[in-house]
């Protein structure tokens, strides 16, 4: 059975204080209720990552992420931060080419697929977002633009690499715009995704493997939109940065 999953991305929000107090604040609302059929990753900025992941420890079905992890493994690349920093500090997934990365820092598939190699060479596990932007779904390019990031940043791994994947669907339209893609529209590409996974992989790793949902999905239109067959939980957003509202979305997924 396929692991349903929520991820909680700050993306750059919350200080030091403001961070640990979130956390805290998340701590104690699932002290009362668990959800323990959903996997729960929070994703804060590099500077919360290790006091975090430490106060996530006494919860039950919680893990951390990074929003980024460096492609060369160490050396003179000031300000950026190796796979191998954040596993030290005790966190076990990387977030890798989110639609902002590639958007405001140039990142293409052939420095994505390296990022993959290197998260997994230090037993990090990807979550990989793909993604079309407007102008390509209004051009009906949305299926081939997919097809393409999975084939040049993924589909170069072996079978037992790739099935330590997690993929996020984010359609960049709906990305803080407040709009959400169709409950067809969702369904409709995770779909298609799951289908060509199929192709390369075959149908117990395609069948297995969680795809995830990120697009301005929050508390009230999340139901519906893991209720989707193809859909195995969220990357969340905005909705991630109050406890309430992440739980809520975390309770949307049914058991």
């Amino acid at each position: 059975m396929r692991k349903k999953i929520v991820v909680g991305n700050w993306k750059m929000n919350k200080t030091l204080d403001e961070g640990q107090l979130l956390a805290d604040e998340i701590i104690k609302a699932f002290s009362v209720q668990t959800a323990d059929h959903v996997l729960k990753i929070i994703a804060p900025p590099f500077i919360l990552l290790a006091s975090v992941a430490d106060k996530l420890k006494s919860l039950s079905g919680f893990e951390t992420a990074a929003q980024n992890c460096h492609h060369i493994s160490s050396g003179a690349y000031t300000g950026e931060v190796s796979a191998a920093m954040v596993a030290s500090t005790g966190t076990n997934y990387v977030i890798i080419g989110h639609s902002e990365r590639r958007l405001y820092f140039g990142e293409n598939n052939n420095l994505l697929a390296q990022k993959v190699n290197t998260a997994l060479a230090n037993k990090l596990t990807p979550i990989f977002c793909i993604g079309e932007n407007l102008t390509e779904r209004n051009a009906n390019q949305h299926l081939e633009v997919i097809m393409k990031q999975l084939k040049e940043a993924l589909f170069h791994l072996p079978s037992a690499d790739f099935s330590k994947i997690i993929i996020a669907y984010e359609p960049v339209w709906a990305i803080g715009t407040g709009v959400t893609a169709s409950i067809h529209q969702a369904q409709g590409m995770h779909n298609y995704i799951r289908s060509e996974i199929n192709k390369k992989y075959g149908i117990e790793i395609s069948s297995a493997v969680s795809i995830l949902y990120g697009g301005s999905c929050n508390a009230k239109n999340a139901k519906e939109l893991f209720a989707c067959m193809d859909v195995d939980g969220g990357l969340i957003g905005g909705a991630s940065l109050s406890a309430v509202d992440f739980t809520a979305v975390v309770n949307s997924v049914a058991e």
